[in-house]
């Protein structure tokens, strides 16, 4: 199973003026798991497919990312 937010610790210099992030996150897109359309994918109604940009709906991804770790953006 594959997690759609990755994580990772960029260098932190010891002069850098600037207060540093320590923990960085990117969204990878769910299609990037999905190597064909497998027959009968799951779709959305035409209405809620143009709500959620996407026609089916392991394709949909709610971005953006978390800000932390295990924390969600509300």
């Amino acid at each position: 199973m594959y997690t759609q937010y990755k994580y990772w610790e960029p260098f932190v210099s010891p002069t850098d003026p600037c207060p540093p992030k320590r923990i960085k996150t990117y969204a990878t897109p769910p299609e990037v798991y999905i190597p064909f359309q497998p027959p009968g994918f799951p779709q959305y109604e035409p209405k809620d497919a143009l709500y959620h940009g996407t026609l089916w709906k392991p394709l949909f991804s709610p971005y953006p990312p978390p800000t932390r770790r295990g924390e969600q953006i509300e």
